[in-house]
């Protein structure tokens, strides 16, 4: 069997693609930062908690930061690598919100008191990144948009 298509939504599921991993950046984001509440919170055994949130500094989304010495406790926030991880949560809320739940249990409310809808858009001209109007190119060595050269 060959190799993947070399893919950096494959690496960066590696990472974050996992469910506890996903919860505990929501918790993040919404201001839970110290390891029970994030537990409590997303439901997650500790020991597998524990190995997220361990990845997660390790690969620079999180950082590990004191608030207490005496006993040593920590809190997590967010690095800006791990900021920018905050759109594909509010998109995936916005879809679950959509196709799954009857009724949003969160809202988000943008500074302009509206209700977020979160839009992909081109950063150069401003217009929606839809589907039909984006062409791939692929710059992997041995790969074409269809699959590897020569099959």
């Amino acid at each position: 069997m060959k190799a993947p298509r070399p893919c950096s939504i494959a690496d960066t599921l590696a990472l974050v693609g996992e469910k506890y991993a996903l919860l505990v950046l929501r918790e993040v984001f919404l201001g839970v930062r110290r390891f029970d509440r994030i537990a409590r919170n997303t439901g997650a055994p500790r020991d597998i908690l524990t190995a997220r949130l361990r990845r997660l500094v390790e690969a620079g989304v999180l950082e590990k930061v004191p608030y207490s010495e005496r006993p040593q406790r920590f809190e997590y926030v967010p690095t800006e690598s791990g900021r920018e991880l905050h759109p594909v949560l509010l998109t995936l809320m916005a879809w679950g919100d959509r196709h799954l739940a009857e009724h949003p249990p969160t809202v988000a409310e943008h500074a302009c008191g509206a209700k977020l809808t979160p839009v992909v858009v081109c950063a150069s001209c401003g217009d929606e990144a839809t589907l039909d109007s984006l062409t791939p190119h692929v710059h992997a060595p041995g790969w074409t948009v269809t699959g590897p050269v020569g099959d």
